[in-house]
């Protein structure tokens, strides 16, 4: 017969302890920090809306730096965070990676460069690849099957121009003609003319992969070489997302694809009234991260951040449409191909609400 307990012998169950900590790793001081704060401010509106009293988020300042980020991996990582959102920089996630893949901890950073994922890493920023597969499909939907590219000759220059090889071999499509760029150049008429020298009718349409007064200066120039914008189709990439091209006459009717603008809009005014400013366009990133985060927390069973809850093959919805983490540490995004108009961008093709629309 069992001994009787004696009140020397009961002593108080401590509460088990449920909090899930998740790490944000971004620049609150530094000359990004107006960006980091936009970011950390967008991550608290996804805990108000998802997160419960068991998740707690953790704001880690990287001061902008890979040794800032180094050392705020570390300090999260000894705070107990499960997972580890962000850094910013493509130099910052390089810095914090090996710390936290030593440690067996996942990590969503918001750069947009692919040579920093990997498995167990990934990079959730914009990055040029889904974007170009995305409109060229869209464009050989639509009868165009010859390409030219003009791009920057520099990294991103080379994403597109890679992006473009692959994305064109897969909808069945060729590149006809490629011209790369030096970024500083103040005169691009002869790379716009050599561009042109095929004469009309040799390709249906030129991918231009730049943005800002740069792209305005090119597609100025095309008419002058005999590229009629209306003849042949101009193609962009996710920095053409900008809603004052139209004023640009040559750009008029050219695509691109780009997150649907009107949940993005929808969260800039909820940003806006609660903290009564503009958004950082990265912010939707955090948001997206953080909701992720707290989504599995909530739902994920005793391992929310492990591999295989991670990278559900169907993906998440969030603020930027439908996402999905690959295991090798990339992303694949739906996204809506745009048209350039002189009132502002339009969709003409809807961003996709499953990954079974896609094809991949």
């Amino acid at each position: 017969m069992p001994a009787p307990i004696t009140s020397e012998q009961l002593q108080p169950v401590s509460p088990v302890d449920r909090t899930v900590k998740v790490a944000l790793l971004v620049p609150l001081t530094g000359n990004a920090a107006e960006i980091g704060q936009g970011m950390l401010d967008a991550a608290q509106m996804a805990l108000f809306d998802l997160g419960d009293d068991d998740f707690q988020l953790v704001p880690r300042d990287t001061k902008g730096t890979p040794g800032g980020a180094s050392e705020a991996a570390r300090a999260a990582l000894a705070d107990g965070a499960k997972l580890i959102l962000g850094p910013l920089f493509s130099s910052s996630v390089g810095a914090a990676r090996p710390a936290v893949q030593g440690a067996g901890v996942s990590m969503i950073s918001f750069s947009n460069n692919p040579t920093q994922a990997a498995n167990g890493a990934w990079t959730i920023g914009f990055a040029p690849d889904n974007q170009v597969r995305r409109v060229v499909s869209y464009a050989k939907s639509q009868g165009i099957n010859r390409i030219s590219v003009m791009a920057p000759r520099d990294g991103y220059g080379e994403a597109v121009t890679s992006a473009l090889t692959t994305a064109a071999s897969d909808a069945g499509a060729r590149i006809v003609r490629t011209e790369r760029y030096d970024p500083a150049s103040t005169d691009l008429s002869p790379t716009v003319q050599s561009l042109a020298s095929g004469g009309p009718g040799s390709t249906d349409a030129i991918m231009l992969a730049d943005g800002g007064p740069k792209l305005r200066s090119v597609a100025s120039l095309l008419p002058a070489f005999q590229v009629d914008p209306a003849q042949v189709k101009l193609l962009g990439t996710g920095l053409w997302d900008d809603p004052t091209l139209g004023t640009e006459p040559a750009l008029v009717g050219g695509w691109y694809a780009a997150p649907d603008p009107a949940a993005r809009r929808e969260f800039e005014q909820r940003f806006e009234a609660t903290y009564g400013r503009k958004p950082p366009r990265l912010a939707t990133l955090a948001y997206d991260a953080a909701a992720l985060a707290a989504v599995l927390a909530r739902n994920g069973g005793p391992a929310p951040f492990d591999t295989l809850n991670l990278t559900n093959p169907n993906g998440f919805a969030g603020v930027d449409g439908i996402f999905r983490l690959r295991p090798d540490g990339l992303v694949d995004r739906g996204l809506a191909v745009m048209e350039v108009t002189p009132s502002g961008n339009r969709v003409i093709d809807p961003a996709p609400t499953s990954f079974q629309t896609l094809g991949y």
